[in-house]
């Protein structure tokens, strides 16, 4: 076993697929990688009293459990008309989608294009990335300056944008813009173009700002589903994975931080596509989905990618023992952080029927 190391020092080791000490840990460090009510809501379970405000109580839990890495950024928003509070219960977008509150979360229920044509594709009120409040890129930049050199942690760029294939699915809703990816495709990939040149200008911003920061970043789509993915491996290949390939080759002007990219589901046919255009980091690995099987993965890909989450989120983490929690993730540290390569965090969000002390024990069985 390898000598205690630095956080950031265990993060490359982590990376070059070397031993560690111990696998790094994230909690919140990432758009999937939460927790519902932040991690304030572990204070108890910890043994912590919450002092000062939710911030402070939250960076008080992110050290009690030795958590390696800390965030910046968010997605952007720019200035725009459709962004508005429809009622106490929904909200429209800047992308024009509307989500009401189900008591939980917010779902998708309005989808301004579905059943849209070319011309109206055109036409549509697009955000603006120049609209973009420049005062809200100069205080990511700050903090990312001050976690880079005024802390000893591994500092994580958020992205600033959505994918292209999920903000398809949610401006013209799922059924109507995957059928258009088999039969209309000069819609979609006149979709595809618009929303990709509005990354790479945002990328401009954001990147430019923040990037000689950073360790690693994200990115997010989703590409699967329960059973496999959305789209066939060929269809991706023709039609998606260009503009994630040309993002990630855009980014690489502005930093070296290794990159992250999030999709849920069964995704195991596209991972040689994902490495291949660049992605580095492979999240959130749900252990359930048809393929995903820890073992297998690592088997076939644990030279060529870093695995980031996989506890188990859809039974073990809601419904099992702290004992249960604390014996899987384990065996999951021992299966995909041999020889390095594993940071170790649930295989997304970790929702409010998450006991506090699952969680607890998940980041406890890393360490002890």
């Amino acid at each position: 076993m390898a000598d205690t190391v630095s956080y950031r020092e265990r993060f490359a080791l982590t990376l070059e697929h070397r031993e560690v000490d111990r696998v790094p840990m994230d909690l919140d460090a990432t758009d999937m990688t939460g927790i519902d009510g932040g991690p304030r809501r572990l204070a108890a379970a910890l043994g912590l009293r919450p002092g000062g405000g939710d911030a402070e109580t939250d960076e008080a839990v992110l050290r009690a459990l030795d958590i390696d890495i800390r965030c910046v950024g968010r997605v952007l928003v720019p200035q725009t008309t459709l962004e508005t509070r429809l009622s106490d219960t929904e909200i429209r977008s800047a992308w024009g989608y509307v989500s009401r509150f189900n008591g939980h979360h917010y779902e998708m229920v309005g989808h301004p294009l579905a059943g849209a044509t070319r011309a109206d594709l055109d036409a549509f009120p697009w955000p603006d990335p120049d609209r973009i409040d420049p005062g809200v890129i100069a205080r990511m930049a700050e903090r990312a300056c001050f976690l880079r050199e005024q802390t000893p942690y591994v500092v994580c760029g958020r992205h600033p944008v959505f994918g292209v294939l999920e903000l398809g699915c949610w401006m013209c809703g799922y059924d109507d813009f995957l059928t258009r990816l088999a039969g209309d495709r000069e819609f979609a990939m006149r979709f595809f173009e618009i929303v990709s040149d509005y990354q790479w200008r945002v990328d401009d911003l954001y990147y430019g700002a923040v990037g000689r920061y950073l360790h690693f970043t994200t990115s997010g789509d989703d590409f699967g589903t329960q059973i496999g993915p959305l789209v066939s491996p060929a269809m991706f290949r023709e039609l998606v994975l260009p503009h994630l390939a040309r993002r990630i080759r855009h980014i690489r002007q502005f930093t070296d931080a290794a990159f992250f990219h999030h999709s849920c589901g069964a995704i195991r046919p596209l991972i040689p596509d994902l490495i291949a255009a660049g992605v580095q980091i492979l999240n959130p690995i749900q252990p359930r989905a048809a393929g995903m099987e820890p073992a297998g993965l690592k088997r076939d890909f644990g030279g060529q990618l870093t695995f980031y989450g996989g506890v188990d989120t859809q039974e073990l983490l809601p419904c099992g023992s702290p004992q249960q929690v604390r014996d899987a993730t384990r065996d999951l540290i021992a299966t995909l952080g041999r020889q390095g390569g594993y940071v170790l965090s649930a295989a997304h969000t970790l929702q409010s029927d998450v006991p506090p002390e699952n969680a607890v024990a998940m980041y406890r069985a890393a360490v002890s």
